[in-house]
């Protein structure tokens, strides 16, 4: 069998188990009010979940995706060797779909871009070498995950204080 072929299946075999993670996990952290709360049943949640998930995943997920296949690793240290390339990307959706499926059983509610990206920086460091990673972006996503809950919680604030 042609090893193209063998990687692309393993892809989305692994891909497959990484969105299954991404929605046990996320999909539950996003959903557990609404519920918990009554407002929703499981299956109402469901629905509206899998509608503006892959609603927002198709309209407006363009730009990480795009970050988290070209802007972590730099891949022109890997010209000589692309197949490491392949194997890290392999191993990196295999690692953070099994940390989703460890954090979705333990009932941790964990961010499935911080397991991703972690997984991409933990392969470039340590199956390519230290300067293979872009720690300029990396640290752009890190503050990222600081400026994010500060500025949601600044904004449920003012509604709040508003109504």
């Amino acid at each position: 069998m042609d090893a193209q072929i063998v990687y692309i299946g393993l892809a989305a075999v692994f891909g497959l188990f990484m969105a299954w993670g991404i929605g046990a996990n996320d999909v539950a952290n996003a959903m557990a009010t609404s519920v918990g709360s009554k407002a929703l049943t499981i299956k109402q949640a469901i629905l509206v979940a899998a509608i503006f998930e892959f609603a927002g995943a198709v309209l407006a997920g363009g730009e990480v995706t795009s970050t988290i296949r070209k802007g972590i690793v730099d891949v022109n240290s890997l010209s000589g060797t692309p197949e490491l390339l392949v194997y890290g990307m392999l191993a990196s959706l295999l690692a953070a779909g099994t940390w989703l499926l460890v954090a979705s059983r333990s009932g941790w509610p964990v961010s499935t871009t911080h397991s991703i990206v972690g997984a991409i920086v933990g392969f470039a460091a340590v199956g390519i070498g230290v300067e293979a990673v872009k720690w300029a972006k990396v640290g752009t996503i890190v503050m990222s995950w600081v400026i994010s809950p500060l500025t949601a919680g600044v904004i449920a604030y003012l509604i709040y204080r508003s109504v």
